[in-house]
């Protein structure tokens, strides 16, 4: 599975932001699809997951109310709405394909190569 992640940018505190991730490869319905975000010298961390059929979500507490995550079957592809932005939320944002709804880093096989979010205070 391939993975195409687009749609980071700069903005300013308080704005918003669609990213989407394209998968080709596979089967999409078939993986769970996830979110991740890492800025420099830390640790890539969980963001949001979405399951298959899209009715099962979860979401870190940190940006719980926030951001939504959903999929398109259809188009192969996932989906992160970041709104709210805050400085904090600034990092390379990777989306991930996996079989689980899992938080950690080695339950997604399938990796995208990252749009960088920008928020300025």
């Amino acid at each position: 599975v391939q993975l195409q992640a687009s749609g980071g940018g700069l903005v300013q505190a308080g704005d918003y932001l669609r990213l989407s991730c394209a998968a080709s490869g596979g089967t999409f319905s078939s993986y769970v699809m996830g979110w991740f975000r890492q800025t420099p010298g830390k640790e890539r961390e969980f963001v949001a997951a979405i399951g298959g059929t899209g009715r099962t979500t979860y979401y870190a507490d940190s940006v719980k109310g926030r951001f939504t995550i959903s999929r398109d079957n259809a188009k192969n592809t996932v989906y992160l709405q970041v709104n709210s932005l805050k400085p904090e939320d600034t990092a390379v944002y990777y989306c991930a394909a996996g079989w689980s709804i899992a938080t950690r880093i080695g339950s997604y096989a399938y990796w995208g190569q990252g749009t960088l979010v920008t928020v300025s205070s």
